[in-house]
């Protein structure tokens, strides 16, 4: 007790020196707090949450629930004790009372957030409908309001004055809210209306032009919505574009089990003729297509022998068409192919006659909705028609290039021409030079 008091009297001649000891012993104290709740106890409860079965809470430990809310231990403590520090000046005290108690708040908040957001972590792990109805947008609007009201809360520490008084004052903010928040609240709206309708799930293929979105949906918040391109690229469309514009929902032909095929064979149209007898006869060898040619040959025999009985003239007689038998034969080859879906709508059709040949299109769907395999289906059938068309003498339409023109001209060429004019067309311009 004598050197206390000693040591009492000699801090006597510095006026200052308890009030800086007090302090010093209050952050030490907020420190030691700090350091036991964090190193120790939540240590301890990190290894309770491992060992335990259930999910829920290592869902606020993956998201840092606790750790946040650690960080307002030591904010009490110096809140509940710069009062007892002594000679220290009020307004000082207050402040930084008034300062923790704000920081309190913030923490609180913040660890909401994560438990909000934890929350969302469970839903989409444990519930099967979690593509179909997400929460996320929903627990953004309640993070949004937490926020507020935090916000709230830590004007009114600072000022000391009661969060009522700037609740009441609200009303009249009411209209530059609306205003900033305009975005959030159409967004929302959106949200609701995409989902009471079912019209976008993550994990959706959707095509919007307008906003360069192409791809799959792999996340869907309250403002925002980010679709994965094809190319890798993420595009973020605002929610409420998707209830303001159009979009295209691939979703319905991922469910059908089937994908459009719907392309043309664009023939030549001067290779469109009559089949003789024994051309039909030749093509009956080619099994897709030897019922389809029997039935016609009947049909047309018995057709034309009732018009030469009647007296017709034989211009009148039906024949067969290299183009309508092989309309019929790629029917019979998408209907015997095994990546086409059968019990879809499947017809070979011909459009109307343009400039660039006559349009034999095929639509049908492939049995695979998966990208590859549709377009390996589509290029394998193709390939075959292509290749199929010379034995029913047709010729795809194409534009005449340069080695086409070049190869007509050089068939008009005297033979033993020089190796340096082969294929270039002779003409004479207007004052009778060569050219």
């Amino acid at each position: 007790m004598d050197y206390i008091n000693g040591f009492g009297a000699s801090l006597s001649a510095y006026p200052y020196a308890p009030t800086l000891i007090s302090l010093a012993a209050l952050l030490l104290g907020a420190w030691l707090a700090n350091f036991i709740v964090r190193r120790v106890l939540l240590r301890i409860v990190e290894r309770m949450v491992v060992a335990s079965p259930l999910r829920f809470d290592d869902a606020l430990l993956s998201r840092g629930v606790l750790s946040r809310l650690v960080h307002a231990v030591p904010a009490l403590i110096i809140a509940s004790g710069i009062t007892a520090v002594p000679d220290l000046h009020p307004g000082f005290a207050a402040v930084v009372r008034n300062v923790s108690l704000a920081y309190v708040a913030l923490t609180i908040a913040l660890s909401v957030s994560n438990l909000l957001d934890a929350v969302n972590d469970l839903y989409v792990a444990r519930s099967p409908r979690a593509n179909e109805r997400p929460i996320k947008g929903y627990l953004q609007v309640l993070k949004i309001i937490i926020f507020v009201l935090a916000a709230v809360v830590m004007v009114s520490a600072l000022i000391e004055r009661s969060p009522l008084l700037l609740l009441s004052g609200f009303g009249a903010m009411s209209a530059v809210l609306m205003l900033v928040f305009k975005d959030s609240i159409l967004s929302l709206v959106a949200s609701v209306q995409l989902s009471s309708n079912d019209m976008l799930r993550v994990g959706d293929w959707i095509e919007m032009p307008s906003q360069n979105a192409d791809g799959d949906v792999v996340d869907m918040a309250l403002n925002t919505v980010k679709v994965q391109n094809w190319d890798k690229t993420i595009t973020t469309v605002p929610t409420y574009k998707l209830i303001s514009e159009s979009f295209k929902n691939w979703r319905g032909m991922q469910e059908s089990g089937g994908r459009r095929i719907k392309r043309a064979l664009l023939i030549d149209q001067a290779s469109v003729r009559f089949l003789e007898p024994e051309e039909r006869d030749q093509l009956c060898r080619i099994a897709l297509i030897d019922p389809y040619l029997d039935a016609k040959r009947r049909e047309l025999e018995e057709w034309n022998r009732e018009l030469l009985a009647a007296g017709k003239d034989p211009v009148n007689t039906r024949r067969v068409t290299n183009i309508g038998t092989f309309r019929a034969y790629v029917e019979q080859y998408l209907r015997a192919h095994p990546g086409i879906n059968q019990d879809m709508t499947l017809m070979v059709r011909q459009l109307a006659p343009g400039p660039t040949g006559l349009p034999l299109e095929l639509y049908c769907f492939t049995a695979s909705v998966a990208w590859t395999d549709y377009e390996n289906t589509q290029s394998d059938i193709f390939d075959h028609l292509i290749a199929m068309l010379p034995e029913f003498g047709l010729r795809l339409y194409q534009a005449p290039g340069g080695a086409d023109l070049m190869h007509a001209f050089g068939a008009a060429q005297a033979p033993g021409a020089p190796d340096a004019d082969a294929g270039m067309p002779a003409f004479r311009v207007k004052d009778g030079t060569a050219g």
